[in-house]
Order: C-alpha cells, then structure tokens, then sequence
C-alpha cells in the first residue's frame, strides 16, 4: 500500500489518499468491493438501486466493519425512499452520496447539513452547473466510453465542456471523470484536462475483490475493444454492455416478442425488491417525470435488475446481460484492489513528472 502521491480537491474534500472512485454498478459494487478500495486509498461506493433498505443498512454496517475509511453510497435521486435512504446515510456516517439523477436542492441541503459530500453524475455541461447552483459538492463526468447507461458523446470532449461550464459559472467544485479509465496514464490525462480524479466501474468489476463469478470475469476478459455494444432494447434507455448471444438476440426481437419476458422479469423484480404495485407505479410515475421515458420504457425498466443479476450475481450468461464499458477489450488481468490502485497513482504521478519536465 502506498502513501498519498497525488492530493487533489478531491481527496481533500473526501478524505483519500488518492484520487480514484470505484463506482457504484449494481449487483458488484457490495461492501467486498467497496471496502477493498477504501483501504487500497480510494472512493469505494456501494450501489443501493439493486437493494431493499434493509439489505442497504446490511451492507454499510458490513462495510464499516470491514475499513475505517470513507466510502459513498449511490442513490437513485427519483426513487420513493430517497429522503429516507439519505437519513441512513447521516445516521451511519456515510462519507459520500452519490446520484445517478440530480437530487432535490432540499436533500443536497440536507445531506451537506449533516456533513455528508453529495456527488451526482451528469451527462452535459448544463445539468454540471445546474446541480453546482444546487449546492453539490462535486460532480462525476460519464461519456460514452462508460458501461451501463451512458451518453452518446465520448469523455475527451465532455470533460473539457463540463469544465470550461463550471469555469464560466465561477463554480470550482471538483470534477470527476469517468468513461474509458482503467490505468495511470488515463488518471494523469484527467488530471490535466482539470478534473480531480477519475471512476472506474469495469475496471474495478475486474479484480480479485469483485464479487462477480469467475467465469463471467472470463468472458469479460475473452472480449476485444468490438467487444460492446449500446442497446435500448433491454430498459428503453440506451445502456452499454457486453456483446453477447442474448444481446444479439434481443437487438433483433420485436417489441411484441419481447413483452412477454419484459411482463415476467417485471414480477421478478416485484418479488426481489419487496415494493408493492402502488410502489412500482409510484416510482414508475416519478421516472416518467424526471427522464422523460415512455411508458413502454417503464415497463422495460423492470428487465434490468433481473437481467443484470442473472448474469453479475447467478453467472448465468444465457439469460442475463453484462454492463461493461469500452475498457473491456485492454484489460487482461485480476488484480486486488490494492494492486490496481497503487499501479494507477504510480503510474500517474510517473507520466505527470514526465509531462512536467517538458516546460520550459
């Protein structure tokens, strides 16, 4: 384990070592995971979309008796518990709230009342600055190069937009980068754009800490930079994942063909999330609102926890999807945590030193 090499506002404002956030992909990111990246120096962050609140208080208790560090937990900002998910958070201490969608400027209060950081991730330099207004504490930058829902524009010119936008906005909260990161090379690149640290969701997905099959690890591992694919037909928003036969198949099965599996996975769900009718149709109804889907996109929306267990938890490729992002075809190994982070800030703090001694 190395010592801190690189300082950042971002680890200032959190509490790492080092500038690295493991991001939270439901059904990997759980408090194995999570913790081995707080005590490898980096944002370890559990991903609570895919749990009851039960099994979320489960896992933050679990994941403070395994570190001592500070860690995040992601929320999903239109969900019908979310306050109630946030007064968990300040009642065990959480370091970290992270977002999928921008929360309310009363919850972003909140939060920051009881000395939590509040980090939502964002797609467009707009919803950047919108949230800065709000009071958030930092933002994380996705581009299209990232696994699960993801834009359509790539990180290399998201990044800057989304900078130069908080610049024009005299807001300087912290930036973190994601999409396409898996080593020191990439966190130094960040770096000099301006952002304060990068995320990674696959790269983390593939360690020795990651709770994910060994044969899924795999096949992850068999696949080539080709090896994704963006699709809307599993949730009605555009997700990338690995190219797989199922993948391929549902790119070309009809709507109708598909409402069968949509209708039973959408009872799986019900079953495994514990929500009642009224629950789903509340939250249904709150998507609608905050992302503008259909509400055959409603309904598709069922199929991704089931799908994505299927293939993250149960290994069972044929009937379940991969989230991945592009990173996927140069990865070849497994290492721990630790391991990857220590040969990331390394590497980093090498290729800046080097950038540097190019001034003159």
């Amino acid at each position: 384990m190395i010592e801190q090499l690189i300082r950042t506002p971002f680890t200032d404002l959190v509490g790492v070592r080092h500038p690295v956030v493991q991001t939270g992909m439901g059904w990997v990111s759980g408090p194995r995971l999570v913790s081995g990246t707080a005590n490898a120096g980096g944002l370890g962050i559990l991903a609570s979309a895919t749990m009851t609140f039960a099994e979320l208080e489960q896992a933050i208790v679990e994941t403070k008796a395994r570190t001592d560090q500070p860690f995040g937990v992601n929320l999903r900002a239109d969900a019908g518990d979310a306050g109630d998910r946030c007064d968990l958070l300040i009642r065990h201490g959480v370091r970290v709230a992270s977002f999928a969608l921008a929360p309310k400027k009363e919850l972003i209060a909140k939060l920051k009342d009881h000395g939590v950081v509040v980090m939502p991730s964002i797609g467009a330099a707009k919803h950047a600055v919108k949230v800065a207004s709000w009071g958030a504490d930092a933002v994380m930058v996705q581009g299209g190069e990232g696994g699960g829902h993801t834009g359509a524009v790539p990180t290399t010119l998201l990044l800057p937009t989304v900078l130069d936008a908080l610049k024009n906005a005299h807001s300087d909260i912290p930036v973190i980068a994601a999409g396409g990161f898996f080593d020191g090379r990439g966190l130094a690149a960040a770096l000099s754009y301006g952002a304060a640290g990068v995320g990674m969701g696959t790269r983390f997905l593939l360690t020795q800490d990651s709770a994910v099959p060994q044969a899924v690890k795999e096949l992850y591992l068999s696949h080539d930079l080709t090896g994704t694919v963006v699709t809307a037909k599993v949730d009605g928003m555009p997700h990338r994942m690995l190219r797989t036969d199922l993948v391929e198949s549902l790119e070309g099965t009809s709507a109708v063909r598909r409402l069968g599996p949509t209708m039973r996975r959408t009872l799986d769900f019900k079953r495994d999330s514990g929500m009642s009718w009224v629950q789903l149709a509340q939250d249904g109804r709150s998507m609608k609102k905050t992302q503008g889907r259909s509400l055959g996109q409603m309904a598709l929306a069922a199929n991704t926890p089931v799908m994505l267990k299927a293939g993250l938890v149960d290994g069972d490729t044929g009937a379940g999807v991969l989230a991945s992002g592009q990173v996927v075809g140069v990865i070849d190994d497994l290492p721990t945590c630790e391991e990857l982070i220590d040969r990331i800030v390394v590497r980093a703090a090498d290729e800046l030193r080097r950038g540097a001694s190019y001034v003159v």
